[in-house]
């Protein structure tokens, strides 16, 4: 004879230790359960308000600069690390951390400092800075010697031709690049540039340099255009032509061929190099010139700066921002930085102050136990689930922007609107064929060459 008894174990059901939490016994069959789906909605909606309730993403103001914040590093060696350059000709060294200065250089150039950069290695904390005044310097912290007044002084100096407007380095070769009424590569050892590269721009914006195909350089222009050279053959590659100039290019450090352009248009394109026809993605959400934009260490995440006094945060892959930061005191964003650990993003600001943000307005700073990060994860997979759903979708996207920016919002979207209607009309009153579509990819192209 066959008995059936039913058994368990008490290891089961019994804590361990006072701390640990209860185990409960569940059933997950869904026919059990029928309101479950009503109460996924509901934690979804209240995981989207808090969201919005705790987003605070302003976190300090670093004052020190009497003039603007016009350029801006980050060093890869050293995440606690921020340099900066001002309108007066000041560079200062931050430290994160501390939130204050580390190190600075009251009159290390004549007039604006354009641009720094770090040079890489990690062995030393060495960094090149360029200016109105026509000079290449290099500077250390360590190494550097003081004057008697207590002002650091120069390591190195190359003189320049023309006003500089941008630098960056090589990643691992000892060279550096240049941007004035041209491009000028040069190596460390010499005083003069090794190579002039120049294709029909008067005056260059920017100049980057490609940390992963590092034998690529990128530049824009007045004229414009977006040119890439071969840093091996010192020629041009292949250049495309917008309709309004570009100030500033970032490349994405996990694609080694995808970059991101901010435009005098208002909107941040990113291009494939391999393909320059057409752009991979508008961003647009500004309403006043893109003055500066950087990728985040994950290439998955973008952050702009613009003339119109905010800070916008982009997904690479979304057509608008998922994010707006401002301050009623901030003014026009000269330039943006993600830090290396994905989490802080910084600001610099005509104001002369730099801003520390939160790379996502709500997240909670510091060590988090098991259950709060299982708990976090769990409320970002509901709000992923029923972002479609009208009431979460609205409370996810409502953001307090300025006045100003939402009336000249309202009017771009009432400009835009109405230049689609009058294209649309000509179509219909056209000859079939003699006015096509043109995708909203191609159409700030003017035109692209390639060598």
């Amino acid at each position: 004879m066959k008995v059936k008894a039913l058994s368990r174990s008490t290891a089961d059901y019994t804590r361990e230790t006072k701390s640990d939490l209860q185990r409960v016994q569940r059933n997950i069959d869904p026919a059990l359960h029928p309101l479950e789906r009503a109460r996924e909605y509901k934690r979804a909606l209240n995981a989207a308000k808090l969201e919005r309730m705790f987003a605070k993403p302003f976190l300090a103001s670093l004052s020190g600069h009497v003039d603007g914040v016009y350029s801006m590093a980050k060093n890869p060696w050293d995440l606690d690390q921020i340099i900066t350059g001002s309108g007066d000709g000041e560079i200062r060294m931050w430290s994160l951390e501390r939130q204050e200065t580390a190190w600075k250089a009251r009159e290390a150039h004549r007039g604006i400092v354009r641009g720094v950069c770090n040079i890489p290695g990690g062995a030393t904390d060495r960094f090149l800075s360029v200016g109105t005044d026509k000079l290449v310097k290099v500077w250390s912290r360590s190494e550097g010697a003081v004057s008697s007044d207590g002002t650091a002084e120069a390591i190195a100096t190359y003189a320049g031709r023309h006003a500089f407007t941008s630098v960056d380095h090589h990643r691992s070769q000892a060279q550096f690049a240049t941007g004035s009424s041209l491009v000028e590569v040069w190596d460390v050892e010499r005083s003069e540039p090794v190579a002039n590269l120049t294709w029909g721009a008067d005056t260059i914006n920017a100049v980057r340099m490609n940390q992963t195909e590092v034998n690529v350089l990128a530049s824009s222009g007045t004229d414009r255009s977006v040119v890439l050279y071969d840093l091996r053959t010192r020629s041009a590659l292949s250049k495309v032509v917008l309709k309004l100039s570009s100030n500033a290019i970032a490349w994405n450090p996990m694609e080694a061929f995808t970059f991101a352009v901010g435009n005098e248009d208002h909107n941040v394109y990113t291009f494939d190099m391999r393909r320059m026809d057409h752009a991979v993605n508008v961003l647009r959400d500004h309403v006043s010139a893109v003055m500066d934009v950087d990728y985040s260490p994950t290439g998955g995440e973008l952050v702009s700066g613009s003339y119109d006094r905010t800070v916008r945060l982009w997904d690479v892959a979304r057509g608008h921002s998922r994010d707006v930061y401002h301050t009623k005191r901030m003014q026009r964003v000269f330039s943006v930085r993600y830090t290396l650990d994905n989490s802080y993003v910084l600001s610099g600001s005509d104001d002369s102050n730099l801003r520390l943000w939160r790379a996502r307005a709500s997240e909670r700073l510091g060590a988090k136990s098991n259950r709060e990060r299982a708990t976090a994860e769990y409320s970002d997979k509901l709000k992923d689930r029923y972002k479609h759903v009208p009431e979460v979708r609205r409370v996810l996207r409502q953001r307090n922007i300025p006045t100003a920016i939402k009336r000249a919002s309202q009017t771009k979207h009432e400009m835009l609107a109405s230049r689609r209607r009058k294209e649309e009309n000509q179509r219909k009153h056209a000859k079939p064929g003699t006015k096509p579509r043109i995708p909203e990819r191609q159409r700030p192209i003017i035109g692209t060459t390639s060598k």
